[in-house]
């Protein structure tokens, strides 16, 4: 199945931007620590460790900001700059979730944005590039699509 091209409306964005980020940043880091050694491998994400992320999800106005921490992945709840970045729309990364475009293509097409340290954010793409999705796919029935 391939994702249709949709836009949020403008005045979603306006609007999450006035709601509380935590309930979606719990969300964000429970699926993080559900995946974490099991999908994600602990020890290639170590530098990743005591640094703030922030994941923005710029058509929802969404702001989610959490770190990795020696117990797993957790909310930032303070408002410090970020040492990395992500942006891109809620389409954007569902298709890169589903596989339907990989992170360099979204990148140089300037969809997804990456700020911050730069070497974090290899990082970053290279796990998702080195993630084995068939095997992935195959142990969690959800994520298959046709």
């Amino acid at each position: 199945m391939k994702i249709p091209a949709f836009t949020l409306p403008a005045s979603l964005a306006r609007l999450g931007t006035r709601l509380p980020q935590l309930p979606p940043t719990l969300a964000l880091v429970a699926g993080l620590n559900l995946a974490l050694d099991r999908v994600l491998p602990r020890e290639t994400l170590a530098p990743l460790t005591g640094k703030r992320l922030l994941l923005r999800i710029t058509d929802a106005g969404m702001a989610l900001r959490f770190t990795l921490t020696s117990r797993g992945f957790r909310p930032q709840l303070d408002r410090r700059p970020p040492d990395l970045t992500i942006s891109a729309t809620a389409r954007d990364y569902l298709a890169l979730a589903l596989r339907e475009e990989d992170p360099d293509t979204l990148f140089f097409s300037r969809r997804l944005l990456m700020e911050g340290e730069t070497d974090l954010g290899l990082l970053v793409k290279n796990t998702l590039d080195a993630l084995d999705w068939e095997t992935l796919n195959a142990q969690i029935p959800f994520l298959r699509h046709g």
